[in-house]
């Protein structure tokens, strides 16, 4: 078998040739024995041709091996470096699909030797990769554990960059549990460790991203748009693919604040052009619904675009409260012409069962809705015009509050006439 000494010319050598050749070239230059600085250099090169080459296989498994065996090279470079290639190393096997069990087996072994190694510095970051995929996994309760441990260790040591990480993380997790309190004060932890640093323009947008969902998790969306807005931007300023992502939730926002018009317009602006597809499609369609107030419209959408629209659980989350909003359109338009008419008439017209019917709409009286009252035993709806407000009774209050004033006054000058 023909040797490979770790050379420049070896790297070439593999670069030129097919991939299982070259692999078998790199793992050759990784066991030659020198340690000059140009061998290690030319290591270095090696390891991460290697890792390329591996991730375009496929080959998760070969990836772990790897990383295990370069740990005797880890004690002749530079920590920096060393951190550098395992964090290079874990985001390969990231690359490969279905890999997720694989990359917290990983992280775990990784820990494990840090700790061994005394490598403080690169066992935090793994650490919050771990944390990371255990939360992806569903895992909640040993990601908060390993969290809580974490952002200790690290206000501790004030590594105010990895604090934005881990606060950004413990705010996802808590928003996953649905505790939105504990979400929104890891939010405002990671803000402020933020403010203190320059973050790069991928965190922010992060951060952003994560401010917008919190703000439309409280219905507030005018704040929740800007803020998806401004992260749309940043990921679009970088070609991240978490941008369409800001774009639909941005469009969702709109939708939910009844402006649904706004976003044809925003889909054919020159920005929203660059992500034509399922995700936008399916937001035009909810929006189209929402603007004729049709249900079957409406449902129709969540069937053809299931992947986009249920599947992602921050879309999901509104679903419910956009088919109530719909629902109430839907009822308003059809008991529009009527000033008496039967409930089961009503349900036949919407495609709904009776009792859903009546209940939601003893439920659009009770929230003021419309101006009406079920009469039951005879099985009608009765919608009574909307009532004028009388001037007389505000009137009436502002005179009260006038002589209030008079009074008060008055008191005060008689006061000072008997001191």
């Amino acid at each position: 078998m023909v040797s490979y000494p770790a050379t420049t010319e070896t790297i070439s050598l593999a670069l030129e040739a097919n991939s299982s050749e070259a692999i078998q070239i790199l793992y050759q230059v990784l066991e030659d024995p020198s340690s000059s600085p140009e061998a290690l250099r030319v290591k270095e090169q090696a390891i991460t041709n290697l890792c390329d080459r591996l991730t375009e296989e496929k080959r998760g498994e070969d990836l772990r091996t790897l990383l295990t065996k370069l740990r005797p090279f880890f004690s002749l470079i530079p920590k920096a470096k060393t951190a550098k290639i395992v964090r290079g190393i874990i985001d390969a096997v990231a690359k490969i699909p279905g890999t997720t069990d694989l990359q917290i087996t990983l992280c775990k072994e990784m820990v494990q030797w840090t700790r061994a190694e005394k490598r403080t510095f690169l066992r935090q970051r793994v650490e919050a990769r771990l944390a990371a995929l255990l939360m992806e996994n569903k895992e909640y309760v040993e990601a908060l554990a390993l969290l809580s441990t974490l952002v200790k260790e690290v206000r501790r040591l004030d590594d105010k960059l990895l604090l934005v990480d881990i606060d950004l993380l413990e705010s996802k997790l808590h928003f996953s549990l649905r505790n939105l309190p504990k979400a929104k004060a890891a939010l405002t932890a990671a803000r402020t460790a933020a403010n203190a640093i320059y973050v790069p323009p991928a965190q922010q947008g992060t951060i952003d991203l994560q401010s917008g969902i919190l703000h439309a998790e409280e219905k507030d969306y005018k704040t929740g748009y800007s803020y998806f807005f401004e992260a749309f931007e940043s990921f679009n300023a970088l070609g991240d693919s978490r941008a369409v992502f800001s774009l639909k939730y941005m469009l969702l926002c709109k939708i939910m604040v009844s402006q649904a018009d706004d976003v044809a317009g925003i889909i054919s602006s020159k920005a929203g052009l660059q992500y034509v597809g399922p995700d936008l499609d399916a937001m035009k369609a909810v929006a189209d619904a929402h603007s004729k107030r049709s249900l079957k419209l409406f449902e129709n959408a969540l069937r053809d675009y299931k992947a986009q629209l249920e599947d992602d659980p921050i879309v999901h989350r509104h679903l419910s409260s956009l088919y109530d909003t719909l629902l109430e359109q839907n009822l308003c338009r059809l008991i529009e012409p009527f000033s008496r008419v039967e409930i089961a008439h009503i349900a036949e017209l919407i495609g709904l069962p009776v009792d859903h019917v009546e209940k939601k709409l003893s439920q659009m009286i009770l929230d003021k809705k419309f101006a009406g009252t079920l009469d039951q035993g005879a099985g009608c709806l009765i919608i009574f015009e909307d009532p004028k407000a009388d001037a007389i009774y505000s009137a009436t209050l502002d005179t009260i509050a006038n002589m209030e004033k008079v009074v008060d006054s008055l008191y005060v000058r008689s006061a000072k006439i008997m001191a």
